[in-house]
C-alpha cells in the first residue's frame, strides 16, 4: 500500500512538471529576408485545454496578441499570430516539459519575411 501511494504521489508531480498552462518567458532571435540578425525576446501566457492551446504571445508581458489554432500534439506546439500590424506569425515549436523551443517564421505589416528561433523558459 505504501509503495503504492508513493508511485502516486510521483506520478502527480510528473504530470503537474510537464503542464504548458503557464507564463514563459525567453530570447527571440529574429533572422529578417537579408539575412540579419537580431536578438529580441518573447513572453506568452498559455493555456492548455487537453489539445487545445489559447493564450497571447508578444515580445514582453505589456505586449501581447491573441494565438489562434493552438495546439499541442504529444510534444509538439504549434499556433499563429496575428500582429496589429496585419502581419502573421507562424510558431511550430517543441515542449518538453520544462522548456519551448522551435522556429517562427511569418511576415510583417509591409509583407517583409523573417524567421525567428525561439526559446523559452517558465516564469510561472
Amino acid at each position: 500500500m505504501r509503495k503504492l501511494l508513493l508511485c502516486a504521489l510521483l506520478s502527480t508531480f510528473a504530470l503537474q512538471a510537464a503542464e504548458l498552462t503557464g507564463k514563459w518567458s525567453g530570447s527571440f532571435d529574429i533572422t529578417n529576408s537579408e539575412g540579419e540578425t537580431k536578438a529580441d525576446s518573447a513572453y506568452m501566457d498559455l493555456k492548455e485545454t487537453g489539445s487545445a492551446v489559447t493564450g497571447t504571445a508578444g515580445p514582453n508581458s505589456e505586449k501581447q496578441w491573441s494565438l489562434r489554432k493552438g495546439k499541442l500534439e504529444g510534444q509538439n506546439l504549434t499556433f499563429e499570430v496575428a500582429m496589429d500590424d496585419g502581419g502573421v506569425l507562424a510558431f511550430e515549436l517543441t515542449f518538453d516539459g520544462t522548456s519551448i523551443q522551435g522556429t517562427c517564421t511569418g511576415t510583417g505589416g509591409g509583407g517583409e519575411k523573417m524567421s525567428a528561433k525561439v526559446n523559452l523558459k517558465r516564469t510561472s
